[in-house]
C-alpha cells in the first residue's frame, strides 16, 4: 500500500542519514546534521482505513529544501545553513550509492526533515525500489552545486566530471583525420550559394 510504501522510503532515507550524520558530526565546523525523523506505521483493525503512520509533529516554519523535480530552485535551500546540508545529505548519499540512489524532497523544520522522497535508477537499488522518477537523479546530477559542506566531506564535484567527459568526447572528434572532413566541409559551402544562384536565373 501506498502508506506501506511511505513508511518504507522514509525509514530507508532516515537510515541514510544516521550515517551521513555519523560521517559529518565528528567533521570540524560542520556543526548539526539534518535529521530524517522515524515514520511509524499503525494497524488499526476497527477502522475504515486499516493502516496510518504516526510520527512526531515538526512545530516551526515548514521550508521544502529540495524540490522533487529539481528545477526550481529553493533559495531557503540555497542561502540557509540546514538547506546546504540537505543538498551535501543528497550528494553525499549520491556518491555513497554510485548514483544509483537519491533522497528527494527533504522537507521540515530547521533541521527535522519529514515527507521525503527516494529516487533510484529503473533497476532499483539493493533491491530497494524509490517512489519517485529516476529523471531526478539526472537533474540532480546536472544542477547541483556543491557547497562548502560538500568540500568538508570531500565529495567530488558532479561538475568536473561532467566536463571531463565532455572533453575526452571532443578530443575524440578532433583525432579524426582532420584533412578529410575539412576538405569534405569546404566544398560544400562553395557549393551552396552558386547553387542557390543558378536556382534563381
Amino acid at each position: 500500500s501506498v502508506v506501506t510504501q511511505e513508511c518504507y522510503v522514509q525509514n530507508t532515507a532516515r537510515e541514510y542519514a544516521k550515517l551521513y550524520a555519523a560521517e559529518a558530526e565528528p567533521l570540524e565546523g560542520f556543526g548539526e546534521v539534518p535529521e530524517i525523523i522515524p515514520i511509524f506505521l499503525i494497524h488499526r483493525p476497527a477502522n475504515n482505513i486499516p493502516y496510518a503512520t504516526v510520527e512526531e509533529e515538526l512545530v516551526g516554519e515548514f521550508v521544502k529544501y529540495s524540490v522533487k523535480d529539481g528545477k526550481e530552485v529553493n533559495f531557503l535551500r540555497r542561502d540557509s545553513e540546514a538547506g546546504q546540508k540537505c543538498c551535501t545529505f543528497q550528494h553525499w548519499v549520491y556518491e555513497k550509492t554510485n548514483g544509483n540512489l537519491l533522497v528527494t524532497d527533504l522537507q521540515g523544520v530547521g533541521m527535522k526533515l519529514t515527507d521525503v522522497g527516494i529516487a533510484t535508477l529503473a533497476k532499483g537499488y539493493k533491491g530497494f525500489k524509490g517512489n519517485c522518477s529516476f529523471s531526478f537523479i539526472e537533474q540532480f546530477r546536472a544542477l547541483h552545486q556543491c557547497n562548502e559542506y560538500c568540500e568538508m566531506l570531500g565529495l567530488k564535484s558532479l561538475r568536473t566530471t561532467q566536463q571531463k567527459q565532455r572533453k575526452a568526447t571532443s578530443t575524440k572528434s578532433k583525432n579524426l583525420p582532420n584533412s578529410s572532413t575539412v576538405k569534405k566541409m569546404v566544398p560544400k559551402k562553395a557549393r551552396e550559394p552558386r547553387d542557390f544562384i543558378s536556382s534563381e536565373h
